[in-house]
């Protein structure tokens, strides 16, 4: 049985999509966070449970073939899953993780494609939000939480992220440290600095900053934004975001406006798109537009079609098929991310897309409101889902069916709850396509899929 502060040798064969590597003790689970499959290693037993225990390498004896220290050079960092791993091995793991969870649901009948990969493995994040902290001397710590903790690791110099998101991040830490600025407690709910949330175009290169903090104001916010926009003529707003709730959500409600405007422009798949630091939007374009060009096959839309897009965000993948279509519908519950779909739609010249505000499960209502609107009755035989982690509920999957659609394109975070709702549609008479998955977060241990459900 093994205790705390046990050492033992540990051959590995499996890792989870946190970054821990999987091994075996007399029957029991070892979870080793920085091991990969292949590697042997001394490991110091830190956590034992009733049904597995946690180590960490003391040494590694016999490194494996597929390792590698050429992805990144941060060795404190540990939020990337994959980061000592080769790619190829990435990919074969991804593709798995994506198996499996359909194999878990008893869908063995759904073929799985190989994975398609991103066309850029680093600098590929349009986004990035970066949690602050402080070390016991003092300095600000910049990075993203560790694997299954709130302990922030030091991480401005991503290589996920821009060269300019670190440049930006030093400006903003030697900012702070001249003025001594408080950094948010989580436990007392005291301290100001939460988050530093930085959004850039792929192709516009507009970055847009925003800081999340538990108050209203930023002391000498004025100064800071003269030094910002002195440095960075990419700099198009920069933006307070207030959250004062002790939560783990890192976005509050309201948001003030520093310099500029609260939003940037950027395309994808051949939209011109505003998006708000609220606003959903894919964060490796290159890759997302090679997803975007699955879904439009899948859908195979005709002029006759009218296309509902739930989850819309700023009407991207829905925009990206408005030349396809008769009509497109868009839901989406952020009202800014609504606005932007409307201008977006506006300004492609896409006077079939009509873009409401409200919640997926309630769709009923808004093709109420859209038939109210058009004076005709809105019958959308192709649907898009592109739903948050947690998938859809059951409830808006059998309105979605009642609606007795021709297709359904699903795209997925998440493939766990994709399965879960592939096999939910397929009892409500509809069967599915290969499932394909793609590559938007290289390095990390998420993946994306997409899958048509085609009625009977």
């Amino acid at each position: 049985m093994l205790k705390k502060n046990d050492q033992i040798t540990l051959n590995f064969t499996d890792l989870t999509n946190l970054g821990f590597g999987v091994a075996k003790h007399n029957g029991m689970v070892v979870f080793v966070s920085g091991a990969v499959p292949g590697d042997e290693a001394l490991v110091k037993i830190i956590k034992v449970n009733n049904s597995y225990a946690i180590g960490r390498i003391e040494r590694l004896t016999v490194p494996s073939a597929k390792r590698t220290q050429d992805r990144c050079n941060n060795l404190v960092c540990k939020s990337c899953a994959y980061k000592e791993l080769k790619y190829e091995e990435e990919q074969k793991l991804k593709e798995n993780t994506v198996r499996s969870a359909f194999l878990h649901e008893g869908l063995s009948e759904i073929n799985i494609l190989p994975i398609v990969s991103s066309p850029k493995l680093t600098e590929y994040r349009n986004k990035a939000q970066y949690p602050i902290s402080k070390s016991k001397n003092g300095e600000y710590i910049v990075g993203f939480f560790a694997p299954k903790s709130h302990r922030v690791t030091e991480a401005r110099n991503c290589p996920l992220a821009p060269k300019e998101f670190s440049a930006i991040i030093d400006t903003l830490t030697d900012f702070f440290k001249k003025y001594k600025l408080s950094v948010y407690d989580e436990e007392s709910g005291s301290g100001l600095l939460r988050h530093i949330y930085l959004r850039r175009g792929e192709n516009s290169r507009e970055i847009l900053l925003t800081l999340v903090i538990n108050g209203t104001s930023l002391p000498r916010s004025d100064e800071l934004v003269s030094v910002l926009t002195s440095r960075f003529s990419s700099i198009v707003g920069i933006l307070l975001n207030v959250n004062k709730k002790n939560t783990n959500v890192v976005l509050g409600e309201k948001y003030i406006t520093l310099f500029g405007h609260d939003y940037i422009y950027d395309t994808l798949a051949g939209v011109d798109l505003k998006i708000t630091a609220a606003s959903f939007y894919q964060v490796n374009n290159c890759a997302a537009e090679l997803l975007y060009a699955k879904a439009r096959e899948l859908a195979s839309l005709k002029k006759s079609d009218t296309l509902l897009d739930l989850y819309c965000g700023a009407g991207s993948i829905g925009l990206s098929m408005r030349e396809d279509c008769g009509k497109l519908i868009g839901v989406e519950i952020v009202e800014s991310a609504v606005l932007c779909a409307r201008e977006n739609a506006r300004n492609a010249h896409a006077e079939n897309a009509y873009f409401y505000i409200g919640d997926a499960a309630n769709t009923e209502r808004f093709l109420e409101n859209a038939e109210n609107e058009l004076g005709q009755k809105i019958i959308p035989n192709v649907i898009i889902l592109d739903p948050p982690r947690a998938g859809c509920d059951k409830k808006l999957i059998d309105f979605v069916a009642s609606l007795n659609p021709d297709r359904i394109i699903y795209v997925s975070c998440n493939p766990a709850t994709l399965a879960r709702d592939v096999k939910q549609f397929l009892t409500l008479g509809y069967v599915s396509s290969d499932v394909t998955p793609f590559d938007l977060f290289p390095m990390t241990g998420h993946v994306e899929s997409v899958v048509c459900l085609s009625r009977k």
